[in-house]
């Protein structure tokens, strides 16, 4: 019996153990997991760097670390598994950032946050080496998305490069200038001067795209934009050695202030690809991929002002080369027929910044408002043309009634002198019709007398006083009205706050209208992302998100591929309309690290608000 006992002791003392252990590795299990892996730990200047923070819990507040010494080019992207096998959950969230790097060396991702269950868990820190270019496949010219307008020349580049020597003046990380050519940097007030920028680009150097992140601004000038057809190269010389350039704006400038003006730069992110310097132990030039910011600087203008001596009096602003003419369309006519009288100006110089003259005529011609015609073009040389004024003028009584001479003056770049053109005196003879009377003659003067005489009409000869009557206050409508007000408005304090307390105790309807307004807040700034590929995306699929959620009623941890379907399934939301919206999706997802342009993004979002709103009504 004692044998018998002591087996069946250590027997439970055994089951116990077990138990123990079971327990202990279901706590180990059950921990929260939070890493970081990365797709390399060893990397050329010239390849690519995914890293991938993954959990298997969900949580909010996610922070990404600085990547020192890499530059995010793709992410955040992010996906969530969730499924149940054998009884058992499994759960997974990840946010996956593309990275590039910038320079060589050693470097290390610092730890990643996110917050689980109201706890703080981070990362282990990666250590990623990026050293020497490596040799990549290189693609066919024509499948080449990025080489837009230097065009892919880096194999005939790289094949020059293993025979040549880098001239002495150009060094690791030059070989493109971006340069403002102004054409008078100390003109005239209302002078045109023109703005070209150039971007120049070694024949050792490769120019994969560019992006322009801020542009000129043309503060006290008025400027006229030119349109540039096509983005065509060009051969040029840079401090005299031989470059290809590019022409990326013309802007003509007619400064409208005297004294300093400031022009801001042009700037453009660029990437490119240019050779180190260094040979490979086969003796072929290192190339290396990267990003470079470059701005065309600030331009100074020191503008003169237009000389005081000789300016006469008929002068509105007009600066440049004019011919100046007044013509009537007859001189002859009856009473009752009208005619036309054209004043216009053509020639070269601030066709848009003066005023023509305006005709003065008898009181017997009505004049009526002018007819504003412009024939106008800016070439590079300063806007050309023809502006005019046409007055539809009407006889009232017979007689012969004269039109005094036009005066239109204007400063002369080339004499640097004031000019005036005087037209010449245009008389219009009226055949027929009633004559006037001495009161019609003297209209004008009669008007005149009136409003003299009538000067003092202000002043009252006969008095109108009323007498003074006041009411109490105490005891009027207003006093009882004041009185009982505060008593009528307690039910309606007291429906108003029955009526919060019931939308704050909805929280399913609380969570369904925040999503529906962050849907179609997000939606918003995607419209305003036009153009902008990451900001723009990452808009879009944060209001399909939101959409799910108000409609769908489920959380950020539920919107797997599979799930989103059966659930739209089971709306009765139609299949098309189920499959355009998961297509939508897809782009987003791949978008953020293919490129898109502006075409695309503008397609995506139209398509956007037309799923959306064909799903709010299906559902």
């Amino acid at each position: 019996m004692c044998v018998e006992f002591k087996k069946e002791i250590k027997l439970m003392r055994g089951k116990s153990y077990i138990l123990l252990l079971f327990l202990a590795v279901q706590s180990v299990f059950a921990q929260v997991e939070f890493k970081a892996t990365v797709s390399k730990n060893n990397i050329g200047i010239n390849e690519r760097l995914r890293i991938d923070f993954t959990m298997n819990d969900d949580g909010d507040n996610f922070e990404a670390p600085s990547f020192e010494g890499f530059k995010i080019f793709g992410g955040p992207n992010q996906s969530v598994n969730y499924s149940w096998t054998n009884g058992r959950k499994s759960f997974s969230k990840s946010y996956s950032f593309f990275l590039m790097p910038t320079k060589k060396g050693t470097f290390v991702i610092k730890p990643a946050s996110i917050e689980i269950a109201g706890k703080i868990y981070k990362t282990n820190p990666v250590k990623v080496t990026v050293g020497n270019a490596v040799a990549q496949p290189e693609p066919e010219e024509e499948e080449d998305p990025f080489a837009i307008i230097f065009g892919n020349q880096r194999r005939r580049q790289q094949q020059q490069q293993q025979q040549q020597q880098l001239p002495p003046s150009l060094k690791e990380g030059e070989g493109i200038h971006l340069v403002a050519e102004i054409s008078n940097s100390n003109p005239y007030l209302n002078e045109p001067i023109t703005a070209v920028y150039k971007l120049y680009v070694s024949p050792y150097v490769s120019v994969n795209d560019f992006r322009e992140t801020a542009s000129p601004k043309y503060n006290n000038f008025w400027s006229q934009a030119i349109d540039l057809k096509n983005l065509s190269v060009q051969m040029g010389k840079y401090q005299g050695e031989d470059y290809r350039y590019v022409v990326l704006r013309k802007t003509v400038l007619y400064p409208q202030k005297t004294g300093k003006l400031k022009i801001e730069p042009l700037t453009l992110d660029i990437t490119m690809q240019a050779p180190t310097g260094r040979r490979d132990i086969f003796g072929r030039m290192e190339i290396s991929n990267g990003t470079k910011t470059i701005s065309a600087g600030a331009k100074s203008i020191i503008v003169k002002p237009l000389p005081e001596a000789g300016r006469p009096e008929s002068f509105e602003g007009a600066v440049g080369a004019f011919d100046f003419k007044v013509k009537p369309s007859k001189t002859t006519l009856k009473s009752g027929e009208a005619l036309q009288l054209t004043v216009s100006v053509a020639g070269k110089g601030n066709m848009k910044l003066f005023t023509l003259p305006k005709p003065v005529v008898p009181s017997a011609l009505e004049m009526y408002d002018p007819e504003h015609k412009e024939g106008i073009t800016t070439p590079l040389s300063g806007t050309q043309g023809t502006i005019s004024d046409t007055y539809t003028i009407v006889p009232q009584y017979k007689g012969v009634y004269t039109i005094k001479p036009l005066e239109f003056a204007y400063f002369d770049l080339n004499a640097k002198a004031y000019k005036t053109i005087t037209s010449e005196e245009i008389r219009i003879n009226v055949l027929d019709g009633q004559m006037p009377t001495a009161t019609d003659q003297t209209a004008s003067a009669d008007k005149q007398t009136v409003i003299k005489n009538d000067q003092f009409a202000f002043v009252k000869t006969k008095t109108d006083l009323s007498p003074i009557h006041t009411d109490d206050f105490l005891g009027s409508t207003l006093f009882y009205s004041l009185l009982f007000a505060p008593f009528l408005i307690i039910p309606v304090i007291v429906l108003a706050k029955k009526k919060k307390e019931a939308l704050d105790g909805d929280v399913a309807g609380n969570k369904i209208r925040q999503s529906n307004k962050l849907a179609k807040k997000f939606l918003s700034d995607a419209s305003k992302q036009l153009g902008n590929k990451e900001p723009f995306y990452d808009a879009m699929e944060r209001a399909m998100h939101n959409f799910l959620k108000a409609k769908l009623h489920i959380e950020t941890s539920e919107m797997s591929k599979e799930n989103i379907q059966e659930l739209l399934v089971s709306k009765k939301a139609q299949t098309e309309t189920i499959s355009d919206f998961m297509k939508l999706m897809d782009n987003c997802e791949f978008a953020r690290y293919a490129p898109s342009t502006g075409v695309a993004m503008q397609q995506d979002y139209d398509k956007a608000v037309s799923v959306i709103s064909d799903l709010s009504k299906q559902i």
